[in-house]
């Protein structure tokens, strides 16, 4: 049997990675009565941890929300999960201090053993970055409107245009996406009376909030697809339909969603919406297809097109052409005779 301590340890593990606990199968785990089980739930209620009891035949056990978050148990593996989040989570614009104090807090408690298995994943592992800062979030604000999603209360909130021009906006708020270095808000606006997204960066909540509204049908596809589809045709400075000679889901599986938008033709063909801030990116983009693709537009792109093909011809110009493959050798008349020789043979 296990030390109390131990035993209080395990009892805590276990409540924490499951919701409820028939009592009995409590006491199998831990190899000890029901009786004692109950006794070690109230130590652990003694020492702050919120621990519901159910009552009948199949009465059991519930670790609950109190009014302070109590210390976790993690074994290696999750604990190893959650580090590698925290670190993660602190490239993400809003969050980095909080997650940066998290990932500190956890790694200085972690054993020896964790502790060199985390740092070799952070010390070997190099993260593109971004070709642009994204816009800061405060934390607050995703909070506010995560709440409203959850709650569907109207809201009411200050919002600045893209020209910098600001107004009051009301919307019945239905999810947060998170895309690319951005945040966006999809809501139904109740002015425009239609969808649209609204960059959390440039959203500033009044409070209170307004009062509940029915749930509405999500747009086509749902939020995400819905930003997508948003972000494919204006977030970009150029943009451009590409139709594309594969199916639609071979060219989804090369393009990232935050690249652009796959539109589906015959079954052989689809069309690519993308876009980019330059020309030259949005040409990367289509070369790392490995595709066969027609562009018509716009103009920039078809010339810068061009300039590049003209480009790759002259830097192959003083390439030796590749040699002819040599021709099959024609059967002889030895390998005649032995062909002959070969079928004469009983089977």
């Amino acid at each position: 049997m296990l030390e109390t301590s131990a035993r209080l340890l395990r009892l805590l593990s276990l409540l924490q990675a499951r919701r409820d606990w028939p009592g009995a199968i409590l006491a199998d785990r831990l190899g000890v009565s029901e009786r004692t089980v109950r006794r070690d739930v109230d130590r652990l209620r003694e020492l702050g941890y919120p621990v519901e009891s159910s009552r009948g035949t199949d009465g059991g056990y519930r670790l609950v929300a109190g009014a302070a978050m109590p210390p976790l148990l993690l074994d290696d593996e999750e604990a190893v999960a959650v580090a590698i989040g925290l670190r993660a989570a602190a490239g993400v614009t809003g969050v980095e201090e909080a997650a940066d104090r998290a990932a500190a807090k956890l790694e200085q408690v972690l054993p020896a053993r964790l502790r060199r298995r985390v740092s070799a994943l952070q010390t070997y592992t190099e993260p593109v970055p971004p070709d642009r800062p994204g816009p800061a979030v405060d934390p607050a604000v995703l909070s506010t409107l995560a709440a409203a999603c959850r709650d569907r209360e109207r809201l009411r909130f200050d919002y600045r245009g893209h020209d910098g021009s600001t107004g009051v906006r009301q919307a019945e708020p239905h999810r947060l996406v998170s895309w690319g270095r951005r945040w966006y808000l999809v809501a139904w606006d109740l002015d425009r009376d239609d969808w649209r997204t609204f960059r959390v960066d440039r959203i500033a909540p009044r409070t209170p909030t307004g009062p509940r509204f029915p749930p509405r049908d999500p747009p086509e596809g749902g939020a995400a697809a819905y930003v997508a589809r948003g972000v494919s045709a204006a977030a970009w400075r150029h943009h451009a339909r590409v139709l594309v000679h594969a199916p639609a889901e071979v060219v989804a599986a090369r393009i990232n969603p935050a690249v652009g938008v796959v539109e589906d033709v015959d079954g052989r063909t689809c069309v690519l919406v993308t876009g980019a801030d330059t020309v030259g990116s949005l040409a990367v983009h289509l070369g790392l297809l490995d595709l066969d693709f027609e562009v018509t537009g716009p103009p920039e792109l078809v010339e810068h097109l061009r300039a590049l093909t003209a480009r790759y011809a002259r830097a192959t110009a003083a390439a030796p052409a590749p040699a002819p493959a040599p021709a099959p050798a024609a059967p002889t008349a030895e390998a005649d005779a032995e062909v002959e020789a070969e079928a004469k043979r009983p089977g």
